[in-house]
């Protein structure tokens, strides 16, 4: 099994005919992953890369019954693009997008909790299950398979760039991943650690979830309050990066608008406690992911190939 993605999601890819939008759609297909339909206004009857393009999200779901989008549009119209799918019934879309205004933010946000729909990102690679090859978003780029196998692990990643390296200390730790999701870089993000724990905790064939976490906002506390309270159960292992930022000063941001010391608020060593406090295995060193998930799960080294 995996959580959000599998071999029932039917997938669109709003944006399509941009160039980035072309060269995750390339990696995509590659990868094995089908893409149903692509949507661009004033593109329609095209296809790219053999996928046929719609004019509106609603021609793309009357066809092909679409329950899944990627966003991948310039910041302006990333609102529009997020209210169209909502209101054509797709209920899971993960957002690429990043600079999106923080008004827009809150807009696209509240309309997706108002109407049930999950949101990955904004600012997101996306998320991978490499059991059915299924992947949205740039995550893995053109060889996934370098990092990304089949296993009992689930992965969740603030940084982009970190969803694979997490997903390669699993791999050489001797095990796989059952879905790894790349959450968004910013403040203000649709699914956050304590949301997906919950999914993974409901998942029979993840076993264990390892995070990556950065400086800024609250989702570690949240995270261990849910341990605390029996709502996760399964081993945790947790890694949260910028030891360095304790000394900087308050409302220092650090390369994103997510990553921002405000108080004690989203100070790492806060976050390292509460982790440790609710009974996560929270390791001092990156590297250290690999002892600890061997440890926990059991020896395995050479299965996962």
């Amino acid at each position: 099994m995996s959580i959000l993605i599998n071999q029932n999601t039917r997938l669109a890819v709003q944006g399509i005919t941009g160039r980035e939008a072309s060269m995750i759609v390339s990696h995509t297909l590659a990868y094995g992953t089908k893409i149903f339909a692509g949507i661009t206004p004033g593109k329609g009857g095209q296809y790219v890369q053999g996928v046929p393009v719609y004019d509106t999200v609603a021609e793309a779901v009357k066809q092909h019954d679409i329950n899944a989008t990627l966003i991948v549009v310039p910041p302006a119209f990333a609102l529009d693009a997020v209210l169209e799918a909502i209101a054509n019934g797709i209920k899971l879309i993960v957002v690429t997008t990043e600079n999106i205004p923080q008004h827009d933010a809150v807009k696209l946000l509240y309309a997706a909790r108002k109407e049930n729909v999950t949101i990955i990102g904004p600012n997101t690679v996306g998320m991978i299950n490499p059991k059915d090859r299924i992947k949205m978003g740039s995550i893995g780029g053109d060889r996934p398979e370098r990092c990304f196998v089949p296993g009992n692990v689930g992965v969740i990643s603030r940084s982009g760039g970190m969803t694979a390296e997490t997903s390669w200390m699993v791999k050489r730790a001797g095990f796989g991943v059952t879905t790894c999701i790349g959450i968004g870089g910013d403040s203000l993000i649709g699914t956050n650690i304590k949301d997906l724990l919950v999914l993974f905790e409901k998942d029979e064939e993840t076993e264990a979830v390892v995070t990556f976490s950065e400086p800024g906002t609250s989702f570690e506390e949240e995270a261990a309050q849910l341990l605390k309270e029996g709502g996760f159960t399964k081993p945790l292992i947790s890694f949260v990066a910028g030891k360095f930022t304790e000394s900087m000063p308050e409302g220092t941001v650090f390369g994103h608008a997510g990553a921002m010391i405000s108080g004690n608020a989203g100070r790492p060593s806060l976050k390292m406690k509460a982790l440790k406090e609710s009974g996560a295995h929270v390791v001092e060193k990156y590297d250290d992911i690999i002892g600890v998930l061997q440890t926990v799960l059991g020896s395995k080294v050479g299965e996962a190939k």
